[in-house]
């Protein structure tokens, strides 16, 4: 089943054939031998969907490898194998990701326009180039040391549970386990149980969503619960999908003996929208922190300065989603939101109840999302100003309360996931027991309505892929 190409968590063809094939194979090999089965399991399964490109991994994991040496061995010369290195790496990926929109866009000032490059998206390459960046850069911070062993440089560049859609998993959080990680019973099951949760996430509740968002955006039969139907479904399924994702891929690193970091935090109950991105794609906010925000000087700075360094990073935040300028409006919308908080709003905030600060931030985000999905200025406007009703459009319509009641149950689940109610059932002492005994009949209920799904052919790629 090989839908769009690429073999997805979310496929037949990886769910029951590549992963039990891999997990068999890597638990039957002596140790020593783990780190090549993972490394040629993880280039197989790049093969499968980019057979193509898995050369042009290759060649930036040997770049990489060279690279780090070089900046390990002369220090004298380290900043300039560091920025050759990352001319190098960001040269690759404007390339592939951004050059037919440089193109697009130098056209509108040429008389003689140049021509379109036609290159396909390297699945992938915005993640594994971040974390190649990132090894390097810890390389010469004396953070990291210089790994040796080119396979081991190229397992953890192409490790495939996090290979496409992330976490960015840095090099300083598996260096050690790279050389030697724990196996045990408990924490395979605990990957599996998260993997089958991300499963559920994505196939249950964002695929589902991802049909309302569709219907809602597609129908000429405009009215105000249409447009809170669409930003509600846009809302939940960019979320349930990233987060099912990272999930999934977590709960895949327990499985192999890695412990990956967390990559959401129960973003949409959020106090602000500081702290949001605290919560929301952790490892790409800490990531642009630590290697572009500092680096300028952080807020250390004057004040001038300061603003800059925001706007900075949020413009290359907008612009690491996609090559398109609604990603680029929605860098700097969050960029400018921040400052404002960080200025003087945030101080306010403080001080009003969280159930007002959380309806604030939900709205914002909800509004970004909407900037996120879009393509035209003007429908992005259309579909933000039709939740408050500009444009003369009725509150309710036939077709919109049809979809509302249909989608109804599925919106209700996605809102309670998005809390930690669930959490803290589950945490609860007196339910201990219960609990232990339901969740793993839960578990493979989940597993076998997926499952379903996928056969089925409610299937949609993971949002993320096209980053």
């Amino acid at each position: 089943m090989k839908k769009g190409g690429h073999m997805v968590f979310s496929s037949i063809t990886f769910l029951f054939y590549f992963l039990p094939i891999v997990l068999l194979i890597y638990y039957v090999v002596p140790n020593k031998f783990k780190n090549i089965v993972l490394l040629v399991s993880s280039l197989l399964f790049y093969f499968y969907g980019e057979p193509k490109y898995v050369c042009l991994m290759v060649i930036s994991i040997i770049i990489t490898y060279i690279f780090g040496i070089l900046i390990d061995k002369y220090e004298r010369q380290s900043k300039l194998f560091l920025i050759l290195s990352i001319i190098t790496s960001v040269g690759l990926l404007v390339y592939f990701k951004y050059i037919n929109f440089l193109i697009e866009n130098v056209n509108l000032w040429l008389s003689h326009k140049i021509d379109f490059i036609y290159v396909a998206l390297p699945i992938g390459i915005s993640f594994y180039t971040f974390q190649m960046i990132s090894y390097l850069i810890d390389v010469y911070r004396k953070e990291a040391k210089a790994q040796k062993n080119i396979l081991k440089i190229a397992m953890y560049v192409s490790l495939f549970p996090q290979l496409i859609a992330g976490p960015i998993v840095r090099y300083t959080t598996i260096e050690e386990q790279i050389e030697n990680r724990k196996y045990t019973f408990e924490k395979f099951s605990l990957g599996v149980r998260r993997f089958v949760i991300g499963l559920g996430k994505k196939v249950l509740i964002a695929d589902v969503l991802g049909e309302l968002s569709v219907i809602a955006l597609g129908s000429n039969d405009s009215s105000i619960l249409y447009y809170w139907l669409y930003a509600i479904s846009i809302m939940l399924q960019i979320y349930f999908d990233f987060s099912g994702y990272s999930d999934m891929a977590i709960g895949l690193g327990k499985m192999f003996g890695f412990e990956f970091l967390e990559n959401f935090n129960y973003p949409y109950i959020a106090t602000s929208i500081t702290d949001f991105w605290r919560r929301w794609h952790i490892s790409l906010s800490t990531w642009f922190r630590d290697y572009i925000y500092i680096p300028l000087g952080g807020n250390r700075v004057s004040k001038i300065k300061w603003i800059r360094n925001i706007l900075i990073v949020w413009l290359l935040t907008g612009l690491w989603h996609g090559a398109a300028w609604n990603f680029i409006v929605w860098g700097l919308y969050f960029g400018i939101l921040l400052i404002i908080e960080k200025v003087f709003l945030g101080k306010y905030l403080e001080k009003i109840p969280n159930f007002f600060t959380r309806i604030y931030t939900l709205l914002i985000v909800m509004i970004s999302f909407i900037i996120f999905n879009g393509n035209k200025i003007l429908d992005i406007l259309k579909n933000i100003g039709g939740l408050f009703g500009i444009g003369n459009v009725p509150i309710i319509s036939e077709e919109s309360l049809y979809y509302f009641k249909s989608y109804f149950i599925i919106i209700v689940i996605g809102i309670i996931g998005c809390t930690p109610i669930l959490k803290k059932i589950a945490n609860n002492k007196k339910m201990h027991k219960l609990i232990n005994c339901l969740e793993p009949i839960f578990l493979l209920f989940v597993l076998i309505i997926s499952t379903s799904y996928i056969i089925d052919g409610s299937f949609s790629p993971f949002l993320y892929f096209r980053f």
